[in-house]
């Protein structure tokens, strides 16, 4: 399922402890065990995220649903910015250009999913 083309909810925390969830693309790196997430470096999710790392992201389908536990580290490299972006275009489509990108890796620390995905 996370080689489909399917939007993710991230959800992190606000200054207050309250959800913020909006919908995002999340892409799988196997190389190197995490996933990616990229955004504007101005964005609520990125404060939210440089406060509190914690986060999930979760995906549906249909009766099909994931979801990744976790935390991100808001990356503003180059090399992460690049590879976050080959990520997303292997998922996707490839990005347009944006200075103001950054990339979120993502450590993931729990999968959870829909009896479908676990057979």
């Amino acid at each position: 399922m996370w080689a489909e083309y399917h939007l993710c909810v991230l959800s992190t925390l606000d200054r207050d402890g309250a959800p913020h969830a909006v919908p995002v693309g999340v892409s799988l790196d196997p190389e190197q065990g995490c996933a990616w997430i990229i955004t504007r470096g101005g964005s609520q999710k990125v404060a939210n995220l440089r406060r509190d790392p914690r986060l999930a992201v979760t995906q549906v389908d249909g009766g099909r649903w994931s979801t990744l536990t976790g935390t991100g580290e808001v990356r503003t490299d180059e090399a992460s910015i690049a590879r976050a972006c080959e990520r997303y275009a292997a998922r996707y489509r490839p990005p347009g250009p944006s200075e103001a990108r950054v990339a979120v890796r993502i450590s993931v620390e729990k999968v959870l999913a829909s009896a479908q995905l676990l057979g």
